[in-house]
């Protein structure tokens, strides 16, 4: 297993796996937001990727960002957010998802963060059961409430 930090040579293996997570954004979307997150990366600016290898093969992924706002459960701030994570299912449960965490959380204490923090979906049970076998404690559940004005 290789854990690094995604480069623009990377882009096409990193959006096939966003693709994985989040298929309702096209390749297109995929591609911008990778390209914003590079140039963002570049200035500076408190967000970045990392990919997981196993024998050659991008199979996991995790995304970053410093968030200065609140977050939820959280004392401190900047904070890291885990922004997003997957590992493909053919490789689940091979301590991928905790080695990209590590990663994430070398980078979090590199930039001064004394915590890292994450959501899932209240139905995503496979997320939650992720999040506290690699660490995480659960801090909230939250129901969002709109109406239409």
């Amino acid at each position: 297993m290789v854990i690094r930090e995604a480069s623009k040579e990377d882009a096409s293996l990193w959006c096939h796996l966003r693709l994985g997570l989040w298929p309702g954004d096209g390749r297109d979307a995929h591609g911008e937001a990778i390209a914003r997150m590079l140039a963002d990366r570049e200035k500076g600016a408190g967000r970045t990727a990392f990919l997981a290898f196993v024998e050659g093969a991008a199979c996991a992924f995790i995304e970053l960002s410093l968030r200065q706002d609140y977050v939820n459960g959280c004392d401190t701030s900047p904070v890291a957010f885990i922004e997003g994570i997957s590992v493909a299912e053919d490789f689940r449960r091979r301590g991928l998802a905790k080695a990209l965490i590590e990663a994430a959380c070398d980078w979090a204490r590199s930039r001064g963060c004394t915590e890292i923090a994450s959501d899932a979906a209240l139905s995503n049970h496979t997320s939650h059961r992720m999040h506290l076998a690699s660490g995480f404690e659960e801090t909230e559940r939250v129901v969002y409430f709109r109406r239409w004005v």
